[in-house]
């Protein structure tokens, strides 16, 4: 049974989909007016993965993730670059793309610009007039809070408390300090497009609105984004949109928590503010999913090199393991016996454990898509397997094919769904590795280096393969001569 912790109720509910078989999820995009931080990759990554884990399950799924291209900030921006504000949010969008490829981040099924549903904004604008829930102000249309009697209910505000810690407004236009815009009316210099009430652009909050509506439905089952946006963002597009269609507009709401840098909150001016690009720049973007992933979605993570080192530790000993399975199984091929008659005794609790990954990975991901806990089992099994590998030359070996063929099988059916583990060892131990070490060399340099000692072993030539070895070593790398010839690593 998946349970997923919905932010509406305060409590893990069983998964209850509005149509049978199928889900439909909408994430809180960026607001495209500088490079993305590490707090949307945390955001991303998690819904990445918990868009997979559905689709795992059988799901037909529809992924919906919005980018917003209109914006004070968008505008801003563009002010000081001297160009656009269309081409200030292509500009950043296409360097987001580029950094969530680079996280293994797959495409959403929709990523609409809030600039393509400027219609649709406008008609749910138009139906909230209608119905009493908006007013229009000198060419500005604003939510009237008042009217919508559940308002707070997500992020468990009282609406009268809010009124009396509301800030005295300097716009005395409206009607409440609570009310919020969903039209502004034009400025000079800014975009603008007509509407019933003068020219203008959408507010913040109706974008989501018309996008989720239209992609979606009137209501769907999952909105998923930062917990920063429970209030006001969320709250607001749950008042508008269900005062427009008169229905419940989510069934589950699902926030992920934030990330602090060396146990303290990221921001601008505490100076410990990172970019995607700053991160990757010097750690490899698979080291960043796997910390992403190592502590459930809705906790708070700290980013530290401590933290990163650990992660990239796991990843060393996943791809031992791997290079060690693909090792032992190259060239083998499959005994054409039972696994009870070759698998030793002493191996068979082994043997359980690597048949029951999966299962025991969906059960930990049935529980509000606890990666963290799925990571740790993950672990535990590499750990066994390892020293199953060190233990080989006194193993049966039609036993030892059977176990680390379903090893083999068995790691790759639930790395899929977390999108890590995924590589061949070579590139992990070289190419990944490579840039986190100061190694002068390139890849094409040690390779040739390789060669030219493959050369001078060839011909008993000890003294320049020693040589060679000495410059590589000094360099940062070290050699591995095995039956298939020299592998390296770095040191």
């Amino acid at each position: 049974m998946l349970k997923l912790y919905n932010t509406l109720t305060g409590k893990k509910e069983e998964f209850v989909p509005v149509t049978p078989g199928r889900m439909n999820m909408y994430a809180c995009g960026v607001t495209v007016y500088d490079y993305s931080h590490l707090g949307h990759a945390r955001g991303a990554v998690a819904f990445d993965v918990i868009q997979r884990y559905f689709r795992r399950r059988g799901y037909q799924v529809t992924y919906v993730r919005n980018f917003t291209d209109v914006d004070d900030k968008i505008i801003n921006r563009a002010k000081e670059e001297g160009i656009s504000a269309a081409e200030v949010a292509r500009k950043y969008i296409d360097a987001y793309q580029e950094d969530m490829k680079r996280l293994g981040v797959g495409r959403p099924d929709d990523e609409p610009l809030a600039t393509e549903h400027i219609k649709e904004m406008i008609d749910v604008i138009r139906r909230l007039v209608e119905k009493g829930h908006a007013y229009t102000v000198d060419g500005d249309v604003y939510f009237r809070v008042a009217s919508f009697k559940d308002y707070g209910k997500l992020s468990k505000r009282n609406l009268e408390d809010m009124k009396a810690g509301a800030r005295v407004e300097v716009d005395e236009r409206k009607e409440d300090p609570l009310d919020f815009a969903l039209w502004k009316a034009s400025k000079p210099g800014e975009p603008a497009w007509d509407s019933p009430w003068g020219p203008g652009r959408p507010g913040w909050h109706i974008e989501c609105t018309a996008m989720g509506f239209k992609h979606l439905g009137e209501t769907f089952d999952i909105h998923a984004g930062g917990k920063d946006l429970i209030f006001p963002h969320h709250e607001n597009e749950i008042a508008q949109s269900e005062a427009s269609s008169g229905r419940k507009f989510v069934n589950y709401w699902l926030h992920n928590g934030f990330v602090n840098i060396n146990e303290e909150k990221m921001s601008k001016s505490l100076g410990n503010f990172f970019t995607i690009r700053d991160i990757l720049d010097k750690y490899d973007a698979e080291i960043v999913r796997l910390f992403l992933l190592s502590t459930h979605y809705r906790s708070p993570i700290d980013f530290s090199d401590a933290n990163l080192k650990d992660a990239r530790a796991g990843l060393d000993r996943f791809y031992t393991m791997k290079e060690g399975i693909r090792n032992f199984l190259a060239g083998k091929k499959a005994p054409a016996v039972k696994p009870e008659e070759v698998v030793e005794s002493a191996d068979r609790p082994l043997y359980e454990k690597i048949l029951n990954l999966p299962g025991a990975f969906e059960e930990a991901m049935d529980d509000d898509f606890n990666t963290a806990l799925a990571i740790g089992l993950i672990y535990d099994l590499v750990r066994d397997v390892n020293k199953f590998i060190a233990e080989l030359p006194v193993k049966n070996e039609q036993g030892a094919y059977i176990i680390l063929s379903a090893a083999h099988e068995s790691f790759d059916n639930v790395s899929r769904t977390l999108g890590i583990f995924l590589r061949e060892p070579e590139e992990w131990f070289q190419e990944a590795r490579l840039g986190e070490h100061k190694i002068t060399l390139s890849v094409e340099q040690i390779e040739e280096y390789i060669h030219l000692r493959n050369n001078a072993r060839a011909e008993k030539n000890w003294a320049e393969a020693d040589r060679i070895r000495k410059v590589l070593d000094d360099a940062g790398v070290t050699l591995f001569d095995r039956p298939g010839g020299t592998v390296w690593k770095p040191k």
